[in-house]
């Protein structure tokens, strides 16, 4: 784990020491008065009313320049012929919304709202198989043949047992596009399959928790340089085996205000069950900047509104809490 934090808190962020890195806020615009008018000349009472109407305004952010779609054409002379992308497939399910990568043939994340209501259910996930998404075109899905022999578990990132719903919930957490290789003893049947449990539980102290899984591919360090190095799986080779996995936790009550928010990334191996989870807790300006992503950016990241989440919680696992281990191979 020190290589990770060493990664995520040096060279992704650009150097500085960890400690720079949990001290990051995002800048807000700055306040700037709103330019005088001119007007002709004005009584004393009238300038006096003007100047109270001169109240300070944001900036506005500055956006970057945007492609003109017409229809199915982008008004580009560069992209006249087409625009090649690249394309992160966008797949709405029952009990989760996923972005595919096309290149890596992994979700680039799973998104999942879970409450208390929303995790009942009877469905059984032994009726349940894997299968290739037909939403993803051809030559760009995972095929299940990639996984055969390969060494790899099919892991879930939207877990199957967060869809009992009904059996049509379930099935589509066997989709290949929310599935990813994932090392099987000591990890997806094991210390991963503890943190979905753990994530399910904080339905019972938090009225609505967002969980949003992924992969990530981090570098380790060779030398004195920092080399990114992970299996593809298939023949031919077709599916990437991502060195990480990352888990972004947002919890909130009705009767609190504010967030909690836990983000955590753990390597893709065998881990030890004595291993706390806190051990792979990390700030969540590190897991974005590994993953390219953002999370929850509708929420203003300030004291006061976002709390960390294992301040609201025991952020433990309990390894006896699933009873039934999942089946090789998922």
């Amino acid at each position: 784990m020190h290589r990770l934090v060493t990664f995520v808190a040096g060279t992704v962020v650009g150097g500085g020491a960890i400690y720079a890195l949990t001290s990051m806020t995002r800048q807000q615009p700055t306040a700037i008065a709103a330019p005088p008018i001119r007007t002709p000349a004005m009584s004393q009472p009238q300038q006096q009313q003007q100047q109270q109407q001169q109240l300070p305004v944001r900036a506005p952010p500055v956006q970057p320049r945007q492609l003109v779609l017409e229809g199915d054409s982008i008004n580009n002379e560069f992209l006249k012929y087409g625009n090649p992308g690249p394309v992160s497939d966008f797949l709405l399910r029952s009990r989760y919304a996923a972005s595919f990568n096309r290149a890596l043939r992994n979700p680039n994340w799973v998104a999942e709202h879970l409450t208390q209501d929303n995790l009942k259910g009877t469905a059984d996930r032994s009726s349940s198989e894997f299968k290739e998404d037909p939403q993803v075109p051809a030559p760009f899905r995972a095929l299940l043949k990639d996984y055969y022999r390969s060494g790899y578990d099919r892991g879930h990132m939207c877990p199957a047992a967060d869809a009992k719903k009904d059996a049509d919930s379930m099935n589509e957490t066997f989709f290949l596009t929310n599935i990813s290789p994932q090392v099987g003893k000591g990890f997806n049947r094991n210390y991963w399959a503890s943190l979905e449990t753990f994530v399910r539980d904080l339905t019972k102290s938090f009225d609505d928790v967002y969980c949003i899984s992924g992969p990530l591919y981090l570098p380790e360090k060779e030398g004195d340089k920092w080399m990114v190095k992970y299996e593809v799986i298939g023949n031919p080779p077709n599916v990437a085996v991502p060195t990480h996995f990352f888990k972004v936790i947002m919890a909130k009550r009705t009767n609190e205000p504010g967030f909690a928010i836990g983000a955590f990334a753990l390597p893709n191996k065998e881990i030890d069950n004595a291993t706390p989870l806190t051990s792979f807790s990390l700030p969540l300006e590190a897991i974005e900047k590994a993953a390219g992503l953002q999370f929850f950016d509708k929420i203003e990241r300030k004291t006061g509104v976002v709390t960390p989440l294992c301040t609201k919680t025991q952020c433990t696992l309990n390894h006896d809490s699933w009873k039934k281990k999942k089946p090789n191979g998922e």
